[in-house]
């Protein structure tokens, strides 16, 4: 039989491929189960920010808004090819929050987290400046302040990038359908494209999500006393109807934030509801009334009249949110994270991880394995801190400098297309375009920027499979190119799989 792993990570979204990367790093021997495809779950289906949570502050989170404030900071050094600062303008509603109010919050939120890289806040007039032009004259005041951008799902994956570079495992479409406590160690039945193994560890994490409790129904002898709570965020794409790279903050009626994001050249990122949950989360989707909802807030705030025929794509995730028995809405409950240990030091540990978000992911897996240090006391200490995520090693993390060279290199590439390269993959961009060096050389082209080329540097490097695989988790081609043609990215990796 193989030799036994020392962890085995259950789920493949943000917190089990950060964990993951962090042990790998410490020197664990490493196995990473996901049973779909990295991130396919919450983890891809965010609203892209890396943020502190301002309106966290009305609960009084301070330890958890000041961990994800100094987060942004580590993520725009860690990955400065996708992630940058996000100027926002919260447009101040009479009817809603005080002046003053806001004027606090935001006021922690500049000094909570010592900011370095990120300007602080201003108080704006949007009937002022070019800003506010497409703002109803009813919300003159705003204060502009800054959040961290992300591409979430693409985030998750270079986390994998980096624990498989360290020595882990990455299975994906592989799921946990049992495990059990033998000899000393943990016996996993894992389900995948090649069928039923067994492997062993030491320990295990549970880092399932939205899925949690159900891992823990597999594992024999395990009962777990906590619960998460499930809650639905749905995000509607439109097409932009401001210039500018800046976006909005809006205070809806029932006192949610609804954010309202530039997305691309001319798309519009609009988000999030907040609806309490009870079904499959695989089944998560966006229903009419909260189409409804975000269209009228937004039909309120701004001089337009938006319709369900303008929506050009949405999407619907799942957050798992760990559920402290308390009557609090679904707006109103914890988005910080808490852990379940079961077993050792004489009985090999399960660690389950409730609740958390993709801006704190890096400081849960080190806590994660914080909680595990008794089992593996030669393991070394945290490192990400400081460490670059995979194509993030650019002088000085300063993108535009370095993609001044990278267009330099490649000057036969059109600047969208070089831009996408070098948003997507970094510095790794050169790996990919090695000895190319003309557009014949990305071989067929399928649409939009999407060539083949891209396609198979995804399937080789980053575990990607189907065409929903590369076109909307790896990167968001789907949204430039046609039905036909992402269906022509399935059927040509169908043909290249039957050669």
């Amino acid at each position: 039989m193989d030799a036994p792993y020392d962890l085995v990570v259950i789920g493949g979204g943000i917190n089990g491929a950060g964990t993951a990367r962090d042990a790998a790093g410490r020197g664990l021997r490493v196995l990473l189960a996901e049973k779909d495809d990295l991130g396919q779950g919450t983890s891809s289906r965010s609203g892209k920010y890396i943020h502190g949570g301002l309106r966290y502050l009305e609960y009084y989170e301070f330890r958890l808004v000041r961990e994800a404030l100094i987060e942004r900071e580590v993520l725009l050094s860690a990955a400065p090819h996708m992630t940058w600062p996000l100027r926002l303008f919260l447009v101040h509603s009479p009817a809603q929050r005080p002046r003053w109010l806001i004027r606090l919050g935001l006021f922690l939120y500049d000094h909570l987290g010592g900011r370095k890289r990120i300007p602080g806040t201003r108080a704006a007039r949007l009937d002022r400046i070019p800003e506010g032009e497409t703002v109803r004259e009813a919300f003159p005041h705003a204060f502009a302040y800054y959040d961290v951008w992300v591409d979430d799902a693409r985030l998750v994956v270079l986390n994998a990038i980096d624990a498989a570079a360290r020595g882990a495992e990455i299975a994906t479409r592989t799921e946990a359908v049992s495990a059990r406590r033998e000899g000393g160690l943990w016996h996993v039945a894992l389900r995948g494209p090649q069928g039923t193994r067994e492997v062993r560890a030491r320990a295990l994490f549970n880092a399932a999500g939205p899925w949690v409790e159900q891992v823990l129904g597999r594992v024999e002898g395990v009962s777990s006393a906590k619960r998460i709570r499930l809650v639905k965020g749905s995000h509607l794409i439109l097409p932009r109807w401001w210039t500018g790279g800046h976006g909005f903050v809006l205070q809806a009626p029932d006192r949610r934030l609804i954010f309202v994001n530039p997305y691309f050249d001319d798309l519009a990122l609009v988000g999030t509801t907040d609806i309490p949950y009870d079904d499959r989360p695989e089944d998560v989707e966006i229903d009419a009334a909260e189409t409804d909802y975000l269209l009228g807030i937004l039909n309120s705030h701004f001089r337009i009249a938006l319709t369900p025929s303008d929506v050009l794509s949405a999407y619907s995730g799942v957050r798992p949110l760990f559920d402290d028995d308390s009557a609090k809405g679904a707006s109103a409950v914890t988005r910080d994270y808490t852990f379940e240990l079961d077993g050792g030091p004489e009985a090999p540990p399960l660690l389950s991880a409730f609740g958390g978000k993709l801006t704190t992911y890096r400081k849960l897996s080190e806590a994660a394995l914080e909680k595990l240090r008794p089992v593996f006391p030669a393991m070394t200490g945290p490192w990400t801190e400081t460490a670059p995520l995979p194509g993030g090693d650019l002088p000085d993390a300063d993108f535009a400098a370095w993609f001044e060279g990278f267009r330099a290199r490649h000057a036969w590439l059109p600047e969208p297309l070089a831009r996408h390269y070098a948003r997507c993959y970094g510095t790794r961009a050169e790996q990919m375009l090695d000895g190319a060096g003309a557009m014949a050389d990305l071989g067929r082209h399928f649409g939009g920027l999407f060539y083949a080329r891209e396609a198979e540097w995804l399937r080789a490097t980053e575990w990607a499979v189907t065409a929903e695989d590369m076109l909307v988790r790896r990167t968001k081609h789907y949204l430039s190119m046609t039905a036909a043609e992402q269906a022509a990215v399935g059927d040509w990796l169908m043909g290249d799989r039957a050669a």
